[in-house]
């Protein structure tokens, strides 16, 4: 059985960090959103994967190739064009055979979802019952069956949200074809679905008991909390005298944890890094390849991106750093409200009560600067030295104290 994943699209709610990458590609524990995905499927039985690339495609590309360095063959198709996730599966007709998979690549489920999917006879939806229904497309069962399909609407009938894991058979192909264009101007999967329900085609569902879907960048934080929770202890680089590991850390080749640094686990760091002397590296911290976290450095429950320089005197709290940044001496990233209640973000409710910086790619920053909690910083952004950043800030912005 093949899987078509749905892997074509930017995801503007993740700016500024899909300003560089498609959303697929964002790390959780040091491995792309797709990947995770990827070895569900794989571990499912999956050995023969279409990915539908596009924006950003040659980062897809390059990453995963043809698939050997996990056991499976994976084909790429070109959407370029967003057109709706109807069209992205409307370029494969040809591709597939009787039965199949389509998974969103920005999803992540367990492989016993997917095994039971593959198991199926008819067009199946997997379903997750939710809390929080907000901005979600949710699903009205009857009598076993999918009754109907809600795009976000005030008050649903339902808490099942569509998880993006369907069984399909080739009776959907003529149901695209047949479907019109959404009120956002495009092609849905779930309009074609809920044709083939108006025409009296059973469609059946899946309850799944686990579905990580990351729509905002503070998601990415809770879901590496998540994976970084089931890591166990590996260290493939150099660890010097004086330094203490407590739980379960990860070190990659290459990379030198020097004298003095005091690491609490569960820690994952990549290869080629430069950790320390005496830093404070603290539970739920993930650190890319090539990065630099220097003396008198306090990182905690944060995702740092490959080659960023957190070097002198800094903390870095419940806070994502994009690729190829530079925090100078005396950088601070607030992550706590004085009155300790929930941070919103350009009006939105995070739901969090602790909520550092969202900081793009390349931004860098002078000596004791100051970085307010739920800041949303663009790339290519220079906060210079003294100057305080808070809110929403475009990209290739200048921010100086007066008088500097």
């Amino acid at each position: 059985m093949k899987a078509v994943i749905l892997a074509a699209g930017e995801g503007n709610r993740m700016r500024p960090l899909t300003y560089t990458r498609p959303k697929v590609m964002l790390p959780i524990a040091n491995k792309p959103i797709l990947e995770h995905l990827l070895i569900e499927a794989e571990k499912a039985g999956i050995k023969d994967f279409i990915f539908i690339v596009g924006y950003h495609d040659e980062q897809i590309r390059r990453h995963f190739g043809n698939g050997h360095k996990w056991g499976v063959h994976i084909s790429y198709t070109t959407q370029r064009k967003q057109l709706g996730t109807a069209d992205a599966l409307r370029m494969v007709e040809g591709l597939v055979d009787g039965k199949f998979l389509m998974i969103n690549g920005d999803i992540i489920v367990n492989y016993k979802a997917i095994k039971n999917l593959t198991r199926r006879k008819n067009i199946t939806m997997s379903l997750f019952g939710v809390e929080d229904t907000e901005d979600l497309g949710l699903v009205e069962t009857k009598r076993g069956r999918v009754a109907c399909i809600y795009e976000k609407v005030e008050k649903p009938p339902s808490n099942l949200a569509n998880a993006g894991l369907y069984l399909f058979t080739p009776d959907i192909f003529s149901a695209i074809s047949q479907t019109p264009k959404s009120a956002r101007g495009e092609y849905e999967i779930t309009d074609s679905l809920q044709l083939l329900i108006d025409q009296g085609h059973p469609i059946s569902y899946q309850k799944i008991d686990y579905w990580l879907d990351p729509s905002y960048p503070w998601d990415l934080i809770s879901a590496n909390e998540s994976f970084l929770a089931r890591i166990e202890s590996q260290n493939s680089g150099e660890v010097e005298e004086n330094v203490v590991i407590k739980g379960a850390v990860c070190i990659g080749k290459g990379t030198v944890v020097r004298s003095g640094s005091y690491i609490v686990g569960p820690v994952i760091i990549g290869q080629d890094c430069n950790i320390g002397p005496n830093c404070y590296i603290r539970p739920s911290t993930s650190i890319g390849d090539g990065c630099h976290i220097g003396a008198a450095v306090e990182v905690k429950n944060s995702i740092i991106m490959n080659n960023s320089d957190v070097p002198h005197h800094n903390y870095v709290g419940d806070s994502i750093i994009g690729e190829g940044c530079n925090l100078g001496a005396g950088t601070k990233i607030a992550n706590l409200r004085l009155d300790e209640q929930e941070i919103w973000v350009a009006g939105r409710n995070t739901r969090r009560r602790k909520l550092g910086a969202i900081i793009g790619d390349n931004v860098k920053t002078g000596i004791n600067s100051s970085i307010n909690i739920g800041s949303i910083i663009g790339n290519n952004t220079m906060i210079g030295p003294g100057s305080v950043a808070s809110g929403v800030i475009a990209p290739n912005s200048k921010i100086f104290r007066k008088g500097l």
